[in-house]
């Protein structure tokens, strides 16, 4: 179980990570499914807090050349997060776009609570849909 909540926790901030193959993995060996949903979640909400953090530490240093978002793309994007909210954060299980959006509910200091809030119910769904997808296909090749 401390195996799949570090590739969960790795997989959702910047580093790879392959959660989903783990987790089902996992289950086909016979663990519980309710424990793995439960931990793959907390890790994978854990990497995304980390990013979140990253993200309210990160824009202290906004005004620095080296700084990789210009003040314009920084106020573009904060219009974008304005526009479509907080409940923008149910897509932060996506791969490519889940990540940053995560760092960006850190730099534009969104609810520390509500974020929480918003990534567990993402990260969750998705392990709910890996290990329903595990117990429809892989049934065979985990008893065979």
């Amino acid at each position: 179980m401390l195996s799949l909540f570090l590739v969960a926790l790795a997989s959702a901030t910047l580093l790879p990570g392959g959660s989903e193959l783990w987790l089902a993995r996992l289950w086909c060996v016979g663990e519980p499914a309710v424990l793995l949903w439960l931990v793959a979640t907390a890790g994978n909400t854990a990497g995304s807090m980390i990013n979140v953090w990253m993200g309210r530490y990160a824009r202290r240093f906004q005004q620095k050349r080296w700084f990789p978002a210009s003040p314009a793309s920084l106020a573009r994007a904060e219009r974008w997060y304005h526009r479509f909210g907080e409940a923008s954060l149910l897509l932060s299980w996506l791969p490519i776009i889940g990540d940053p959006l995560t760092v960006l509910a850190g730099i534009f200091r969104l609810s520390w609570w509500r974020t929480l809030a918003w990534i567990v119910v993402a990260k969750g769904a998705r392990y709910a849909v890996v290990l329903v997808l595990a117990q429809r296909m892989l049934v065979p090749l985990c008893t065979g």
